[in-house]
């Protein structure tokens, strides 16, 4: 089975694929086998002060809603927008457009702003494996394409169903309780994805997550601790001495 290196194209395959996955239960629990994990490199992270101080700066627009001031902070020129399935990208338009059109600005229900605000406060960013300038959060992961193939072909599953930790060490626990007994303490790879502890979507950011461990047990993930290999993705870049968001990964659709 070959698989295309995966991109941020499918952030809604993600979600309408989670939503079909069954509640945990004994039966459940008993389906699932060990697997071998791939590991997961998130190569160049940036620590940078000044770009920490820019996304604050985001935060507070986001909180506003306040698109007069991300017109701001968004480069005027130059701006791509990758995975854009819908053809919506127009070069002849400024940067703050195209950016309000992939976020779907203004909408009614607040998700584009939430997915900015989300952007701003991800723990993870890192250099764009293909804009030498961007640095672009969440960080893009790195892992072996024939692993990944050998692990969805054995559990018969696909790249939609697996996620990453934010970092290693992270800890499953029995139920979806941060006082829960720990079953498992993860590393820095591919996490099957079984679900999430609320069947509104809106709330998925802030629900546990069921997932089945490598060594086949079922546990549970604080909320907003795996990120997808589909996740879309914000990317800044240094315009003198100056921060501008100057990119986006993501569906277009």
């Amino acid at each position: 089975m070959a698989l295309l290196r995966p991109r941020a194209l499918a952030t809604c395959v993600v979600m309408a694929a989670l939503a079909l996955l069954p509640a945990a239960g004994v039966a459940e629990q008993a389906a699932y086998r060990p697997y071998k994990p791939v590991a997961v490199t998130l190569a160049g992270l940036v620590t940078d002060k000044s770009l920490d101080v820019f996304r604050k700066q985001l935060a507070g627009i986001v909180q506003r809603k306040d698109r007069a001031a991300l017109a701001k902070i968004v480069a005027a020129k130059d701006f791509f927008w990758e995975g854009d399935l819908g053809a919506v990208f127009d070069p002849k338009k400024s940067g703050v457009d195209n950016l309000t059109a992939a976020l779907r600005l203004p909408d009614a229900d607040g998700r584009g702003w939430a997915a900015l605000g989300a952007f701003a406060a991800e723990t993870t960013v890192a250099r764009s494996t293909t804009n030498a300038e961007a640095r672009c959060a969440p960080a893009q992961p790195d892992y072996e394409d024939a692993d990944l193939a050998e692990l969805t072909e054995a559990t018969d599953t696909d790249v939609v169903d697996w996620s990453y930790p934010r970092a290693a060490g992270l800890q499953a626990r029995a139920t979806a309780a941060a006082s829960a007994p720990a079953i498992e303490t993860l590393g820095l790879y591919l996490v099957r994805v079984l679900g999430y502890e609320s069947k509104d979507r809106s709330e998925r950011d802030r629900a546990w997550i069921r997932i089945a461990t490598p060594g086949g047990k079922i546990g549970y993930l604080p909320p907003a601790s795996l990120v997808s290999p589909l996740s879309d993705r914000l990317c800044f870049a240094k315009d003198g001495n100056a921060w501008r968001i100057i990119g986006y990964t993501g569906t277009g659709d």
